[in-house]
């Protein structure tokens, strides 16, 4: 790689971590062809980007960023490579699924929203991580639940009311 295509390599990574709110940082080292094309397909599949990169250019683009990557610095040695995606633990639950038939890739870290997950056992952390969609769920539930159970009371009040109200009035006929 030349001077130049380092130099540019650089700026590709910072514009690719400045721009993502989920990072995943792997070990993908001694996967085969095959399986690394079936991890590739997986993540391709679930509009997760899978990027190798060179500790050196990746450490200058952390530094380079808009963000404090400074506790990632420590899980740059051996081989590299990057998950980028939209949602916060696809690429938890694509590693996962993945590491059912091999042993790796290996989460070296994920950085979520600011939120900096250290070492391989974060995964099942992060598999349960809830998207935002899910999030803005769950929320709507919740604020829909006491909607309901004061609808769900006057509608059975309602009816215990007016059959009261219909007794009441018979009673004064008579």
């Amino acid at each position: 790689m030349t001077r130049e295509e380092k130099k540019q390599a650089v700026i590709d990574l910072t514009d690719q971590v400045n721009n993502t709110a989920n990072l995943y940082v792997t070990d993908a080292s001694s996967l085969d062809v095959e399986s690394i094309n079936k991890f590739r397909g997986l993540c391709h599949k679930s509009d997760v980007k899978f990027q190798v990169v060179k500790n050196t250019l990746l450490k200058k683009a952390f530094e380079a960023s808009d963000v404090n990557y400074e506790s990632l610095y420590g899980v740059l040695t051996g081989s590299t490579s990057l998950m980028f995606s939209e949602t916060a633990n696809v690429p938890a639950k694509i590693l996962k699924e993945f590491r059912e038939e091999n042993d790796k890739p290996l989460l070296k870290a994920a950085f979520i929203d600011s939120e900096v997950y250290l070492g391989d056992e974060m995964i099942k952390e992060l598999v349960n991580l809830k998207s935002k969609e899910e999030l803005i769920g769950d929320v709507m539930s919740l604020l829909q639940s006491p909607i309901n159970n004061v609808i769900s009371g006057l509608s059975s009040g309602g009816s215990t009311l007016s059959s009261l109200l219909v007794t009441l009035s018979e009673r004064e006929e008579n």
